[in-house]
């Protein structure tokens, strides 16, 4: 399963298709203070960035994955810094 949803942290892993989209969204609206760990994000669909964009969750771990940290975490962090 590409997301763990844990009591306040939702652990990416692998990839993470369109499908995650809508748990995730549905996570985060009943865990308004729920926390995303990116860690070991290989691949992540832009319909789940959008939902991140959206929320704008706190970021407890980003990518380790060079190429993907290298595209995502500066549209999150410019989210988080807005």
């Amino acid at each position: 399963m590409p997301i763990d949803y844990k009591k306040t942290v939702a652990m990416f892993e692998g990839h993470c298709e369109i499908e995650e989209a809508e748990s995730l969204l549905g996570w985060l609206l009943d865990n308004p203070k729920g926390k995303v760990n990116l860690k070991q994000i290989q691949h992540l669909h832009t319909a789940v960035l959008q939902v991140l964009i959206a929320l704008s969750p706190s970021i407890t771990a980003w990518p380790i994955d060079e190429s993907v940290s290298a595209w995502l975490t500066p549209k999150l962090k410019e989210r988080h810094e807005s």
